[in-house]
């Protein structure tokens, strides 16, 4: 069933999540950081540093330091493709799955609290 929301109320549940992700321990990642984990971890396999910025819409570069801060934060892991060396292959991870599970429960908890 299509939930309804005013704009203002679609804001106020966004800023509820993020306010308690916040005040969570753990990492706290940048919005170019989540679009990056929630496409690795939503979308099909294969996921290549060229084809994130194509979706994003930015440069390599720019992925690849999204990409260096969350495989410290063990969320991703990077890997040559066997096929071709040039591609640099991202994969999922325990760790980035939990830490998504986690913020979908947190969506979930904030929106049934929601009254319209």
């Amino acid at each position: 069933m299509p939930v309804e929301m005013t704009a203002s109320e679609a804001l106020g549940l966004w800023q509820k999540v993020t306010i308690e992700q916040v005040r969570r321990e753990g990492p706290d990642l940048t919005i170019r950081q989540m679009s990056i984990l929630l496409h690795v971890y939503l979308v099909p396999p294969p996921h290549t540093v060229r084809g994130l910025a194509a979706t994003l819409g930015v440069t390599k570069p720019v992925i690849t330091r999204a990409l260096d801060t969350m495989g410290a934060m063990a969320l991703i892991d990077r890997t040559r493709d066997d096929r071709d060396r040039r591609n640099v292959v991202i994969k999922r991870t325990l760790a980035g799955a939990l830490y998504l599970e986690k913020f979908g429960d947190l969506v979930i908890d904030e929106g049934r609290k929601l009254t319209f």
